[in-house]
C-alpha cells in the first residue's frame, strides 16, 4: 500500500488550538462589556483627579500660611526682618513715647518740689506774694518737666540706637514668637490670657539711664513692673494658638503634600495641558481668597482692640507689619498661578494662542534671516535647536521653575524677572534655530534619511 495515499488522521488536540469564532450576539455582548469597563474606568479617573484637585486647592491657603509660620519661627533673620519695622513705625513710636513719658512724670513729685520751695521762702522771710507765686508754679513746672522728659524719650525712641537695640533684643529673644503661639511667658512677645503683649523692659532701662544722666534723679524710681504694651486682644486667641501650633507642625510637609496632590491631579487627567490651566486658575482663586481673608481679619482685629489699650493707627501698623510676608507670599503665588495658566493656554489650539505663536514665529524667522544675511549662520547648532525645539523650550521652563523653587523668598518682582529671562532665552534660541537656514536644514534631513 502506498503510504502517501493513506489519509491523514485528525489530531485529537487540533480542535483545542483552533480559534473560537464569536457569534454576532457574543460580539455585541463583548463590545457592550468593554464599553461599560471603559466608561467605568473613565469615571473613576474623573473622580480621582477631581478629588485630588479639590484637596490641593483647599490646602493651598493653609500651606502658604503654614510655611509662613514655620519660616518665621525657625529663621532668626526672617523673624528679625518681620518685627524690625515696628521700631520705626511713627504710630508705634508715639504709643511708646506717651506711655514712658506718663510713667516718668508720674514718678516726679512736682507738688513736693513747690511745697519745699514755699517753705524755704517762708523761712527766709519772703513776702506772702512771693510765697503764693512759688505755690502757683506747680502747673508750669509740671508742664516743663513733661516737656523735657518727652523730648528726651523722643530722641531715644526715634534714634538709630533704639532701632539697633530693638533688633538686637529681638534677635536674642528669637523664641518670642514660639512663646506667643504656645502661650509661654518668656521673651519679648508673650500671650497673657486673651491678649498678646510686648515687653519693652530694655527700652525702659535705656530711657531711665538717659533721664538720670540728664539730671532727672527721680527717673531712677521708674518701676520695673508694668513694662508691657498690649498689642492684640481677642477672645479667640486660644483657638488661634491651637491652629498656629498645628500649622507650625505641618509647615514643612503641608506645602509638599499640596504640590504632590496638584501634580497627581494633572498626571491622572489625560488632558494634561487643560488640567495645568485649571490648576493654575484654581490656585490663583484660592490666593485671592487668602488675601481677602487677611483684609477681613485685619478689620476684625482692629475692631477687637479697644482704643484705650492701643490707638487704631498703631494697631493697624502692628498687624500690617506682622502679616506682610504672608501677604507677599500670597501675591507671589497668585502671579505664578496666573502665569502658569496663561502659558498652558498659549500652548493650546485656541485662536488667540495660535495667532500669537504665528506672530512670534514670523518675528524669530525674520531675525534669523537677518543674522544669515549678516553672515552669522548657526549651522549644525541651529539645526539641532530646530529639531529639539520642544525639549529646549521645556528645559528653559524647567530651569525658570527651579530658580523660583531655590529662591529663598521670591517676590512678585522676582517672578517677573525670572519670566522675562526665560522668555528672552526662548526667543534667542528660536532666532539661533532660524539662523541655520532652510536649505541647510533640508540637506541635513536628506543626509539623515540616506544614512544606513
Amino acid at each position: 500500500m502506498d503510504p502517501a495515499a493513506t489519509p491523514d488522521l485528525p489530531d485529537p488536540g487540533e480542535a483545542s488550538h483552533q480559534e473560537h469564532v464569536m457569534t454576532a450576539e457574543e460580539r455585541a455582548e463583548y463590545e457592550r462589556l468593554r464599553r461599560h469597563a471603559a466608561t467605568r474606568h473613565r469615571r473613576l479617573r474623573q473622580v480621582g483627579f477631581s478629588v485630588l484637585l479639590l484637596l490641593a486647592l483647599l490646602l493651598a491657603p493653609l500651606a502658604v500660611a503654614a510655611a509662613w509660620v514655620q519660616d518665621t519661627v525657625s529663621d532668626t533673620d526672617r523673624y528679625v526682618d518681620t518685627v524690625a519695622p515696628l521700631a520705626s513705625e511713627p504710630a508705634v513710636q508715639e504709643v511708646v513715647i506717651n506711655r514712658l513719658t506718663n510713667r516718668v512724670v508720674a514718678n516726679v513729685d512736682v507738688a513736693a518740689v513747690t511745697d519745699s520751695l514755699s517753705k524755704a521762702l517762708q523761712e527766709s522771710g519772703a513776702s506772702p506774694r512771693v510765697v503764693a507765686g512759688a505755690e502757683s508754679l506747680e502747673g508750669p513746672l509740671r508742664s516743663a518737666v513733661r516737656s523735657v522728659v518727652d523730648r528726651t524719650i523722643t530722641r531715644v525712641i526715634t534714634g538709630d540706637a533704639f532701632q539697633q537695640a530693638w533688633e538686637g533684643a529681638n534677635r536674642r529673644s528669637h523664641a518670642a514668637v514660639v512663646n506667643m503661639l504656645t502661650g509661654q511667658r518668656e521673651g519679648a512677645l508673650r500671650a497673657e490670657g486673651d491678649t498678646v503683649q510686648l515687653d519693652v523692659g530694655e527700652v525702659i532701662n535705656e530711657v531711665r539711664e538717659r533721664l538720670v544722666d540728664a539730671g532727672f534723679d527721680k527717673a531712677a524710681a521708674i518701676p520695673d513692673s508694668d513694662r508691657t504694651i498690649t498689642l492684640f486682644q481677642a477672645e479667640e486667641l486660644g483657638k488661634a494658638q491651637d491652629t498656629m501650633r498645628l500649622l507650625d507642625i505641618l509647615g514643612t510637609w503641608l506645602p509638599v503634600l499640596t504640590i504632590a496632590l496638584a501634580a497627581l491631579a494633572v498626571w491622572t487627567n489625560p488632558a494634561h495641558r487643560v488640567m495645568v490651566m485649571i490648576t493654575g486658575i484654581g490656585v490663583g482663586v484660592m490666593m485671592g481668597v487668602l488675601l481677602v481673608a487677611l483684609v477681613v481679619a485685619r478689620r476684625v482685629y482692629l475692631d477687637s482692640v479697644p482704643p484705650t489699650a492701643l490707638p487704631t493707627d498703631a494697631a493697624a501698623a502692628i498687624y500690617d507689619t506682622f502679616v506682610r510676608f504672608l501677604r507677599d507670599s500670597a501675591r507671589t503665588l497668585l502671579v505664578v498661578a496666573v502665569i502658569t495658566a496663561l502659558v498652558a493656554y498659549l500652548y493650546g489650539p485656541g485662536r488667540p494662542a495660535r495667532a500669537l505663536r504665528t506672530v512670534t514665529d514670523r518675528g524669530t524667522m525674520a531675525a534669523g534671516r537677518g543674522l544669515r544675511h549678516a553672515g552669522l549662520r548657526t549651522g549644525a547648532t541651529g539645526r539641532w535647536l530646530t529639531d529639539h525645539r520642544a525639549w529646549t523650550t521645556g528645559a528653559v521652563i524647567a530651569a525658570g521653575a527651579l530658580a523660583l523653587v531655590l529662591w529663598n523668598h521670591p517676590t512678585v518682582g522676582g517672578v517677573v524677572l525670572v519670566l522675562g529671562i526665560a522668555l528672552a532665552v526662548v526667543i534667542i534660541l528660536a532666532i539661533l534655530a532660524a539662523a541655520a537656514g532652510p536649505a541647510g536644514h533640508a540637506g541635513h534631513r536628506a543626509t539623515e534619511r540616506a544614512a544606513p
